[in-house]
């Protein structure tokens, strides 16, 4: 009997486990709201940011060279029309993201990681095997694999049933995932070859028993989406037994991982600045928050050694018994992102609710809205170039959903254009007008019949 009761107490141990464990968070081509998709900064702030893998997407090049690229024409990232199949790696190289990164092959991508074997990704062969044949990608990616002893460190996945075969076959000892976009597809001919189940997220939301299906099968099931910041998407999946999670927003991910896991507390071990305005306190305890008379102030670089969530406030500890409020530290922002709109003016873009956030996080928004026909003047930022927050006197703001107001003369429109393009935001009000005397649609259509600030800045866009 009871040898029995510690069978079931086990049994229980398990299960409890099983439902309040974490899930591996996997950054969707790096963490590509903060960066470039699919570079070495994107992937670097992937992993900083949370994700035990990094996804990328593989094809070849005219000469045979596995490339990281989603797309096949490569205009939508360097802003140049070079399709990767119609020409040799040494051309698509040269190409620049917006960051300055060049377009990478898959053994430059294992070379840099090679000695960071915390390093992990998941790699996705764009192919399709009823047009082409050939299974070079395949023997390309394998070779990779074994110079740089990446077996433990990367897993393939593909809507390609006949690519999966293929690696089966060539390379069986690294995991395999089959993505799959609808139900019709799940099939006993390709399970027994795959260890997971990577499902869009609206099919999984649709059969839910597609979940304990697959488990029962011992295949696990990841889930793939854009994930934005919907807050009941999130809450659904973490509250079924979902082993990963490919997402977007790898930093957003991991902080509902945490969630799960109940953990509040999580190490960064990262450099961040103090972006705040005036000196601030720092405090002994956050969960207390008693301020001390000891002081950070402007500009100042803090070590941050972790994070702590309390009511979805962070604050970042600094020294052993040190904390400070995160809402003003920032981790990839320097005062270069943001010279150009310090002090400056925006807008709400014509006929948009944006949304007022409580701190720069996405799962701090409020049900207030930027009240429209109205400047407001920006007293700070945080975030990232890519995904930059705007502080405000009525909150937080996505820098993305306003227009940015008073660009008007030389000298700033020449600041504007000195800065990269990564940090280059073209939601820009092109005219000057009087609140009073026009609305924001009015004003949405001078814009644009501006040509004298739009050739300015045709160059820059």
């Amino acid at each position: 009997m009871k040898l029995l009761k510690h069978i079931f107490q086990l049994i229980f141990l398990m299960v409890i486990f099983i439902l309040t464990s974490g899930f591996t968070v996997v950054g969707h081509r790096g963490d590509p709201t903060k960066y470039p998709e699919e570079t070495i900064q994107s992937d670097n702030s992937a992993f900083k940011s949370g994700a035990d893998y990094v996804e990328l997407d593989l094809s070849l090049s005219k000469d045979g060279v596995p490339v990281i690229s989603h797309d096949d024409d490569l205009f939508r990232v360097t802003h140049i029309h070079k399709i990767v199949s119609q020409n040799p790696f040494a051309t698509l190289n040269q190409l620049q993201y917006d960051n300055g990164e060049h377009v990478l092959s898959l053994g430059q991508l294992f070379k840099y990681y090679q000695n960071k074997p915390t390093a992990k990704f998941i790699l996705e062969t764009k192919i399709d095997h009823s047009i082409d044949h050939s299974y070079h990608l395949e023997d390309k990616i394998a070779l990779l694999i074994h110079q740089y002893h990446m077996e433990d460190r990367v897993i393939i996945h593909s809507f390609s049933a006949a690519s999966l075969f293929y690696f089966h076959k060539i390379i069986p000892s690294v995991p395999l995932i089959y993505l799959v976009g609808s139900l019709k597809r799940i099939n006993f001919s390709i399970l027994p070859q795959v260890g997971a189940v990577n499902v869009a997220a609206d099919v999984i939301q649709e059969h839910a028993w597609l979940i304990h299906w697959l488990h029962s099968l011992h295949k696990k099931v990841f889930v793939w989406t854009e994930m934005n910041e919907s807050p009941s998407l999130w809450e659904w999946l973490i509250n079924r037994n979902i082993d990963g999670v490919v997402t977007n927003f790898p930093e957003l991910g991991f902080k509902y991982k945490l969630a799960k896991m109940g953990s509040k507390k999580y190490p960064i071990n990262r450099t961040g600045i103090y972006f705040g305005k005036q000196k601030t306190p720092t405090m002994m305890n956050p969960y207390i928050r008693v301020h001390e008379k000891q002081y950070i102030y402007p500009g100042q670089k803090l070590k941050i050694m972790y994070g702590v969530n309390i009511d979805n406030h962070w604050y970042y500890q600094i020294a052993k018994h040190t904390f400070i409020s995160a809402e003003f530290v920032t981790l990839d922002l320097t005062e270069n992102d943001v010279q150009v709109y310090h002090n400056q003016k925006i807008i709400a873009k014509p006929q948009r609710d944006i949304s007022i956030y409580k701190y720069p996080n996405n799962l701090a928004k409020t049900n207030k809205k930027l009240q429209s026909n109205k400047l407001y003047t920006i007293l700070n930022f945080n975030g990232s170039p890519k995904s930059l927050w705007i502080y405000t006197n009525q909150g937080w703001i996505k820098a993305r959903q306003i227009l940015f107001y008073g660009f008007f003369n030389d000298s700033l429109l020449h600041k504007y254009q000195q800065q990269k393009r990564l940090n280059r935001y073209n939601n820009i009000a092109l005219l000057k007008f009087r609140l009073d005397e026009a609305s924001t649609s009015d004003i949405f259509e001078q814009n644009l019949a501006t040509e004298k600030i739009i050739r300015q800045l045709k160059s820059v866009f």
